[in-house]
Parts: C-alpha cells; structure tokens; sequence
C-alpha cells in the first residue's frame, strides 16, 4: 500500500471520527451558552488539552520543524517565545478573563464602557486576527496535502484549501465549542503522541546523543563555507547583510510571539468553558506542561530533518520549509523499518498533521463567528434585543462567510512559512487586544474612548506596517513578488505597533472625560473573585 492510500485511509478514519464527535455534540448543544462556551462543562484538564490542540497548530508542528529544518538556531526562536507567552496569559489574563466575562473578549471591555462602540471595535479585531491565523492554517494544509498526494501545482493545493476549509465549516456550524474541543482533545493527544514517536526514533538513530544530531544537522543543512553557523544565532535574523534592521526584526519577532498569545481570541474564549477559575487556572498549567513539552520535541523534529533529509530536499517539497516533519518521519522510518515503515511513518504523520490543522481552523472560526453573533449583531445591531437563538444562527451563518473568506486569502498566501504567518497574527493581537485587555483589568481612569483608541490604534498599525513591509511586496517571498512598494524595512511590525496600541489607549483616556469609579470597583470584583461574571451583561 503507497503513502498516499495508507495516509488517506488514515486522515478519512480521523474525519470520520471527528464528524460523529461532530454529530454527536450537536445533539448537546440547544442554548447559546452550549454553543459559545460547551456548557462550561469540561474539567481543568479536558480544557488543557483543549488548549494545546488550539495552541499546537500548523505553525507548530509543520512551521517551526520546517524553519529550524531551514534556519537552525534562528529558527528555534519561535519555539521559546511562543511557550514564554503563556506566562503572560497565565500571569495576567487567564483567570481575570474567566472571572469578569460571559462568552467573548468584548463582554470584559464592555462592562465598564459604552458598550456598542468597544463590542464594534473588539469584534473587529477578533475577525481580523483569525482571519491571519487562518491563512497560516490553510497554507499548511497545501503543503501538506501536496505531499502526501504529490500535488505539485497550485491549483490542487488550492482545491486541497477549499475541502479543510468545509470540512472546519462543519465542524463549527454543527458542534459549536464543544464539538469544537472534544476534536482538539483527540488532536492534541495524536499529536504528542506522533511528535513524540518520530523524536524517539530520530534520537536512537543517533543513539540518543543530541550532539551528535545537531553536527550532523550542521554539516548536512548549514553553509558550506561555515556549517557551524547552523547551530548559532545570526543564520535568518540580525545577519551582517540585513544590519541593524535585522536585528530590530529580530527583538520585534520577540515581543509579538511572547505578548501575542494573551490577545488571542481563540485562546481567551477557551478560559470560559470552565466552571470555575480554579478550572482556568489549571487548564493553563496542563496547556503549559503540554505545549513546553511539545516545543522540546520540535527541537529534535526540525535538526533532525535537517541533519537526515537535508536543506536541498526539504526546500524541493516546499520552499517555506513547511513539508519538514513528514518528510523526516518518512526518512527515519524509512533507515530504521525499511521502505514500509517509512510508508506508514509518512502517512501517520501526515494524518496527524491534518488532524491538527482541522482542529485549529474549527476553534478560529468558531471565534470570530461567535464575536460577529455576540457582539456585533446581538449588541451592536439588535442593541440587546436579539434571542439565544437567533444569536447561535447568526454564529452559524457566520462561520460560513468567515471560513469562505479564509479559503480564499489562504490560497493566495501559498508559499508563506506557517510559522511566520502566525507571528503576523500574534503582532496584530498584541497590538490591539492586548492593551485593551490589560488596560481594562488593571487601569481604574480606562473609558470608552481609550478602549476603542488602543484596538483601532494598534490594529490599524499593525495592518498598515505589514501592507508596506517586505511580506507583501519587495522581496521573493511576498504575496506579490513583481510588486515593489515596500517602505517600512521590518517583516514583523510588532516592535512600532505594540507601543502604538499603548499609546493609542493611554491618549484616548486622558483626552475624554468619562469615569465610571463604581464600575471599575465592581469588575475589580468580579475578576479577583468571579461573583456576578456569568449573568448578562448590560447592553
């Protein structure tokens, strides 16, 4: 049996599995409650796995094995800020989230606020933010697909795009959140397991001895005038010929990956399906343990494609590197099994590899679409009006428009590293959401006008600098390689637009009147303490 039937079979038994999650969750689901939040039914624990199956996306296992496979040390870079950012999220925003909020962002920022213009603004940003998350997500499946099938041209990895892109709607408009984390449950325990198996063979082929991994990663991947500049820093970030904008590149990467994650909408309304936050608070701690354990192994995943399938292959599969870690598992089962082993290895892999991008894209879009139902049409539209029910078929058609978009904007992003792209969403998070949030919880004197100045500040930002910067046009590698306009010099803008998004929220409250003392007094309580957080909120 090839790769490609064995790889079939398996991902068809994982889609079918998940569509009778799927149906099944459905069945469960009849209040809006259900749908945004899984009944606020699951454990500490389910929601930490929930959590690592959000969090361990395409970028992780696909992206950064294929950028440390690319760009050595550099590359590993992505791994440490995005698990140094849950601190972040653990430190500052997990339990405060779940104790002052209902369903969404919006229901914190709007407490204490004038809620119609904060919920337009957060529902905005929410979309937003998805939407680059998802690009990351489908430009993943191409690759991957294209692999496994060997699908060279662009337009089966486009059509490839279009069925994740339906099946994800289904998941969302059918299950809801807890359909939604059931699949990313059973994702995040195939994915450890997978990531694991292949980093075990990979580090008894060399008879578990990490030096001798990363030489031979050196000599087989790195320069050949200097292999040794593989395993130091300077390969892809702050090099002699980019000069010191590459080294600003490098500290802004930094400060979008670590700050991103606590803005993330996918991620905050993952802290509501909990009774208690308590339940938050361990949900983070096992994502942590998850996700720090899961970072170590693409450790070994991305120098051991670089050291056993080589720079030069890996780059013929696909230029962003993103093909990395299937074509590793299918070399090492290959050295170590034979020509069958290698086979199933691939398929086994690249099964899980879909089953991860599936999971993701369904808990992405079931965050926009619940902030579009949530806050745009139910308090935005409707001023409050809206039933439960006509709040949950709005999410649902909602899904639709959004994961359509999502397709569209993934094919024309093709040839993108994953993991970059996802560093383009956590800039985006971190400069509108994250100052808002923190502004929200911490600041007694934050108003209306401050919150909507931080999220428009820092989005607008964000959105303008990436438009003028090398990942759109100017270089080989943009969305549009013969266009050239190209003004600002950083391909992450996280460095200028996260201060912006500060500012931005510190100069709209200063500059307006308003001051509701008695509201903030009563948010202080309810996030310290949770009284009060799951009644509705004003309109």
């Amino acid at each position: 049996m090839s790769s490609t039937t064995l790889g079939m079979i398996l991902f068809l038994a994982f889609v079918a599995a998940t569509l009778g999650i799927t149906f099944w969750a459905s069945r469960q689901t009849k209040t809006a409650a259900d749908y945004y939040a899984g009944g606020r039914s699951f454990t500490g624990v389910q929601n930490g796995l929930a959590i690592g199956g959000d969090y361990m996306s395409a970028a992780s296992f696909l992206g950064i094995a294929g950028i440390i496979a690319l760009s050595g040390y550099d590359g590993f870079l992505y791994s440490i800020g995005f698990l140094v950012a849950w601190l972040v999220a653990l430190l500052l925003v997990a339990e405060l989230m779940r104790n002052s909020g209902k369903f969404t962002m919006a229901d914190v920022l709007a407490f204490r606020m004038s809620p119609r213009p904060v919920r337009t603004a957060a529902g905005v940003s929410t979309i937003v933010v998805s939407i680059f998350y998802l690009l990351a997500q489908m430009v993943g499946a191409g690759a991957l697909v294209g692999l496994l099938l060997g699908i060279t041209g662009d337009a089966g990895k486009a059509w490839t795009i279009v069925g994740v892109g339906a099946l994800m709607i289904v998941y969302v408009v059918f299950g809801g959140m807890k359909g939604t984390t059931w699949v990313q449950i059973v994702k995040a325990v195939l994915l450890m397991g997978g990531a694991a198996l292949v980093t075990v063979l990979v580090l008894g082929k060399f008879g578990f001895n990490l030096s001798a991994l990363l030489g031979q990663a050196a000599a087989t991947s790195g320069p050949k005038a200097n292999p040794g500049s593989f395993l130091i820093p300077g390969l892809k970030y702050g090099t002699d010929a980019q000069g010191l904008a590459g080294k600003i590149d490098l500290i802004s990467l930094g400060l979008a990956l670590v700050l991103g994650t606590a803005g993330l909408p996918h991620i905050l309304i993952r802290f509501y399906t909990v009774p208690t936050a308590k339940d938050a608070r361990k949900s983070v701690l096992w994502g942590i343990g998850i996700i720090g354990s899961f970072y170590l192994l693409t450790l070994v995943l991305g120098f051991g494609a670089a050291a056993l399938v080589g720079k030069d292959a890996i780059v013929a599969g696909d230029k962003a590197g993103n093909t990395a870690a299937p074509m590793l598992a299918q070399a090492v089962g290959q050295e170590i099994f034979g020509p069958v082993g290698g086979t199933i290895l691939l398929a086994l892999i690249g099964a899980v590899a879909f089953a991860t991008i599936l999971a993701v894209v369904a808990g992405l879009t079931l965050a926009s679409s619940s902030s579009f139902a949530h806050d745009l049409y139910a308090h935005v539209f409707k001023r409050g009006t809206a039933t439960e029910r006509q709040e949950v078929v709005v999410a649902r058609v909602s899904a639709l428009v959004i994961g359509g978009l999502s397709i569209g904007l993934g094919i024309l992003a093709q040839g993108q590293n994953v993991a970059f792209l996802v560093a383009l969403a956590f800039a985006v998070a971190a400069s509108g959401n994250l100052p808002a949030i923190l502004y929200s919880l911490f600041w007694k004197r934050f108003n209306t006008a401050g919150a909507v100045s931080a999220i428009y500040g820092g989005l607008v930002s964000a959105l303008v600098l990436v438009i003028f910067s090398p990942v759109v046009s100017g270089s080989e590698t943009a969305l549009f390689k013969t266009a050239d306009f190209a003004w600002f010099p950083l391909s992450n803008p996280g460095i200028l637009s996260i201060p912006i998004g500060f500012l931005c929220g510190w100069l709209g409250t200063v500059l307006s009147k308003e001051y509701n003392a008695a509201k903030y007094a009563e948010i202080e309580v309810r996030s310290l303490t949770g009284v009060g957080a799951e009644q509705a909120t004003p309109h």
